[in-house]
């Protein structure tokens, strides 16, 4: 026989295989990585569609609106410690149980908030909340690795996509639907359902495994307490900065301190133990610690203008929630259908390409939103919304799927771990970072656009008339209608400044993720993200 004749039989015999394992993929684990995904769907949709609420909710617990922020600032606190804590409890408790046990308690504990009846029940229930829903967003991650063969991989990425992308962009909708139709409290009872339906999967498609409660004598008992203390302080800093004028408050000063001595202990002592909690040496994996850094661009870019729109959409536009909700819908529907089709396109492309593409369209459609004037409400974001949602598909399932595609089974919990927590990092970092940059922006703007206004120039004085004779029709004096047109022109050039601010911020964006297109250059092709015949 011929050498090329071997070399066609031997590639004929590795189709066959390949043929061979993928009908030997049971259907369970398909069952198990939609239910993790409807998991970690749950979890990331209640992040955000509690803000479309939060004015209602501040209303019925009596909370003012910098105390009512923890609602939201709770949940995220008590999420970012426990992602880092599921690697090493799920193998302490086995995975069906961590998780079935865990989606129990996030549908008690939402059931909780629904009748939580003053400020401080409904942060500490949307703290537990938080608690137990962040164990699913990894978890669901970790099924996906180590339930399906690196070449059906691409396929549990793209589902666990919905959950990353489409989540966030869905939340204020359903939010804003629910309150204004019911009231509140239904965004909380939302969950009571798919959360049943997300524990019988588990239960059905999890093997039985045994505890391991040896580990608990392994435990990393320092490395929990300073990442608890250390990530948990730095999210507050993130969170609650702006609000209090950053370094100008004594609390977000000592919180930063706090966090900076914390999360440096832990870095020294996870690099130095037998045993660690967070594995940080996978950052030293090539394409794993540059797709973390690209994650967390994600997480700044995807979390940024999902802040900044309904913001603006609120501040200058006046739009309720449902309103909101209906502009951010198409963020996320178009996702829906060109979710499926991506591991497709990386049966055909590079995955390093795909990538490098949706990060590209994802800068266009911040790019887009740069250039609002005070015109500009729902319809024109319609365009840069779909581009969005082009890219966003592009980004997420690639970027996963290269990350972990040298991973070991064995590293998959882990790596799980920090992938997702990068992630979420991000977006605590992108809200901050826009929330602060529009303030800041807005100073100078309207310090510029008050220094080109002269009362004494001919057009100041034509439009100060022009206001004082729409107050006279309307039965207001002459005093009184001059005043009320110098207020008028006042909050004209505050408008303006903000408008100009928000458009900053998107141009920020832009920058940021495209600048992440530099670790994609970088990343090599894995047995993971490669083509489908590869297997």
């Amino acid at each position: 026989m011929s050498q090329s004749s071997k070399n066609k039989s031997t590639k004929l015999v590795e189709a066959k295989a390949s043929k061979v394992e993928e009908v030997k993929i049971p259907f369970k684990s398909w069952v198990a990585v939609l239910g993790a995904a409807l998991g970690a769907f749950m979890a990331v949709l209640d992040i955000q569609i509690v803000n479309s609420s939060l004015q209602d909710i501040q209303g019925a617990i009596g909370a003012t609106l910098d105390e009512g922020t923890w609602v939201a600032t709770s949940y995220l606190v008590a999420e970012i410690i426990t992602i880092p804590l599921t690697a090493y409890l799920s193998r302490v408790f086995t995975t069906r149980w961590y998780v079935v046990v865990n989606a129990f308690l996030f549908v008690i504990f939402s059931m909780c908030c629904a009748f939580a009846w003053d400020l401080n029940s409904m942060i500490v229930f949307r703290a537990l909340q938080g608690f137990t829903g962040g164990t699913l967003i990894p978890m669901s991650l970790t099924i996906i690795l180590t339930s399906l063969p690196p070449a059906k991989r691409t396929i549990g990425m793209a589902i666990f996509a919905v959950t990353a992308t489409f989540a966030p962009s869905i939340g204020p909708a359903i939010g804003g639907w629910l309150t204004d139709t019911f009231n509140w409290r239904y965004i909380f009872y939302l969950n009571l359902i798919p959360g049943m339906v997300l524990i019988g999967l588990m239960l059905y498609a999890l093997p039985k495994e045994k505890l391991d409660l040896k580990l608990l004598k392994q435990g990393d008992w320092l490395g929990m307490f300073t990442m608890a203390l250390g990530l948990g302080c730095l999210e507050v800093v993130l969170e609650e900065g702006n609000r209090k004028d950053w370094f100008g408050s004594p609390m977000i000063v000592n919180l930063a301190i706090i966090a900076a001595v914390s999360l440096a202990i832990l870095i020294w002592h996870e690099l130095r133990t037998k045993y660690p909690l967070l594995h940080l040496r996978l950052l030293a994996n090539r394409n794993f610690g540059l797709g973390s850094v690209a994650n967390v661009a994600l997480g700044v870019g995807l979390y940024g203008s999902i802040y900044l729109m309904p913001t603006y959409l609120a501040q200058i536009q006046a739009y309720s929630p449902l309103q909101i909700g209906e502009v951010l819908v198409w963020l996320g529907l178009p996702q829906l259908l060109i979710i499926p089709f991506v591991p497709k396109l990386m049966q055909r492309f590079d995955s390093r390409i795909l990538l490098g593409l949706g990060l590209t369209i994802f800068a266009l459609s911040s790019f887009l939103s740069s250039s609002m004037t005070h015109d500009t409400a729902g319809p024109q974001f319609l365009v840069s919304n779909l581009v969005r949602a082009m890219g966003q598909p592009l980004i997420m399932v690639p970027l996963s799927t290269l990350t972990t595609g040298d991973i070991k089974p064995e590293e998959a919990a882990p790596a799980s771990s920090l992938f997702n927590m990068m992630r979420n990092l991000g977006g605590s970092i992108g809200v901050a970072m826009v929330s602060t940059f529009v303030t800041q922006r807005e100073q100078l703007h309207s310090s510029r656009i008050g220094e080109a206004i002269h009362m004494t120039s001919p057009v100041v004085q034509e439009r100060l008339n022009q206001y004082t004779q729409m107050f006279i029709t309307r039965g207001a004096d002459s005093v009184l209608a001059a005043q009320e047109a110098t207020k008028m022109l006042d909050r004209i050039v505050r408008r303006e400044s903000y408008i100009q601010a928000y458009n900053d911020a998107f141009l920020l964006l832009s920058f940021v993720v495209i600048a992440s297109v530099i670790a994609v250059i970088f990343l090599k092709k894995t047995s993971g993200a490669g083509n489908a015949a590869a297997h």
